[in-house]
């Protein structure tokens, strides 16, 4: 299931993300490609070690872990830190599917690819083409989020990045790992606790039926979670 969650950058941290990725330096974006991505794979990206990328990318952790619905839809164990890419004069991403276990280089850290995130750091009428395309179910998704806006999506599905033919598209890119790995489980734990706050909204507080699905939640969270 695919979630565009809205607004997880405010505009003065976009206007200052932007800006010191246009002045960055820039290298070959198969520095992290895996043997399949690197035959499709046309785009910049910056230096995963850089001291930019690390700032950037905890300012984005930090967002992150601010957006409830971000937390309720990947209710995530680990997330890799966010890498950074620019897309310009005809670059594009081919289809591919991402690797299963992202491993960070000279670390430790490793993950197992759940979800996938894009967040768009470009206005989308900055640029033409670069539309992120998801191959799920019989019709693709064609998908170019307004800037500060995440898509979330199953890192198991086919997708691409069409050809930029105009302007740069700028994006930050990262993946989860999932308290809950089975995605038709953790659809159902998000829309119970989507149901579960719009009925807190809606009844009084401690109202028995809140209690009872909340516990609900939780239950089947308990059954489900890997940790």
């Amino acid at each position: 299931m695919m979630h565009a969650i809205p607004d997880i950058l405010s505009a003065p941290d976009i206007s200052d993300i932007r800006a010191r990725l246009l002045a960055a330096d820039w290298i070959d974006g198969n520095a992290t490609s895996g043997t399949q991505s690197a035959l499709a794979k046309r785009n910049r990206q910056l230096p995963e070690e850089a001291p930019l990328a690390a700032e950037l990318g905890n300012r984005i952790l930090d967002a992150l872990g601010r957006s409830p619905t971000f937390v309720a839809a990947a209710l995530p164990l680990k997330v890799y830190p966010p890498l950074f890419n620019a897309y310009a004069g005809g670059e594009a991403f081919g289809t591919h599917v991402d690797s299963a276990i992202r491993i960070r280089r000279g670390t430790d850290f490793r993950i197992r690819s759940d979800l996938s995130a894009t967040l768009f750091l470009s206005d989308s009428d900055s640029y033409d083409g670069g539309e992120l395309v998801i191959e799920d179910g019989l019709v693709p998704h064609r998908i170019k989020l307004p800037a500060g806006h995440l898509l979330l999506y199953p890192a198991s599905t086919l997708h691409r990045v069409e050809p930029v033919t105009r302007g740069t598209r700028l994006a930050a890119f990262f993946w989860i790992q999932s308290m809950v790995r089975d995605t038709p489980a953790r659809t159902m734990l998000f829309d119970l606790d989507r149901s579960i706050q719009a009925l807190g909204a809606a009844l009084a507080p401690g109202h028995a039926d809140i209690i009872r699905l909340t516990g609900l939640y939780h239950n089947l969270l308990r059954r489900w979670a890997d940790a």
